[in-house]
């Protein structure tokens, strides 16, 4: 589906973005981390690329990408709460902001428009994070699971940011890189953008997540916000 220049009679009241994969780049971190789970373990690194594609997915990927192990496996709880500590201890040691997304957000401050971030990340590791990017006393909301009793793609978290912020659901715009991102927008009543530059295993499938624009790039999402 092409993207099309947001007009400006549906010009954003406020904009929300999912984090990992669409805000910020995290996956340098999430490889480093399962690497070195693999090195303490005896096994060697995987490449990059293997484990780039699964990072939206969470830790629970990882551990399923890393080694192999499915949450009722008797090891599983052992490895997945040592990536978890890993990762803690060094959330925001690689990651940065995908490169030309902190123009976006200038230009939506100059522009007065609030713009916020919704994740499935627990609140343990997005907070630290978004400090240490310089970005908390920017958004005007991040909302994570810990903040709700449904995680996406039920739709209450960007109820509860929109809340936060002052908009109704139907005036924002919910930017993301994964299917429960653009369901959850949908679900809510939003206007959506799917990315296609995150951590997409199947970059083919986004055009069948129905999303009401798509930006193949970061530029791409600049010129849909303009």
């Amino acid at each position: 589906m092409p993207g099309i220049p947001v007009t400006p009679e549906i010009t954003p009241s406020a904009v929300l973005f999912d984090l990992d994969g669409t805000l910020i780049d995290t996956a340098p971190d999430f490889i480093r981390c399962l690497n070195q789970l693999r090195r303490d373990n005896g096994l060697e690194a995987l490449p990059a690329a293997h484990i780039r594609r699964s990072v939206s997915n969470g830790a629970r990927a990882m551990i399923q990408v890393g080694f192999g192990l499915e949450p009722e496996h008797p090891g599983y709880l052992e490895k997945h709460s040592a990536f978890l500590d890993l990762y803690e201890a060094g959330v925001a040691v690689e990651t940065t902001l995908f490169p030309g997304m902190n123009d976006i957000l200038l230009e939506l401050e100059a522009r007065r428009i609030p713009w916020g971030i919704v994740t499935n990340k627990p609140v343990r590791f997005a907070k630290p994070l978004v400090a240490a990017l310089g970005l908390e006393q920017r958004c005007a909301t991040l909302i994570c699971p810990d903040h709700v009793e449904q995680r996406k793609p039920h739709p209450e978290a960007l109820y509860l940011a929109c809340t936060q912020i002052g908009v109704r659901p139907e005036d924002a715009i919910y930017i993301g890189d994964h299917l429960r991102d653009i369901e959850a927008g949908k679900n809510a009543g939003m206007k959506t953008i799917a990315v296609r530059y995150g951590y997409i295993e199947e970059p083919e499938a986004v055009d069948l997540w129905q999303a009401d624009l798509i930006a193949d790039t970061v530029s791409d999402l600049a010129k849909l916000l303009q």
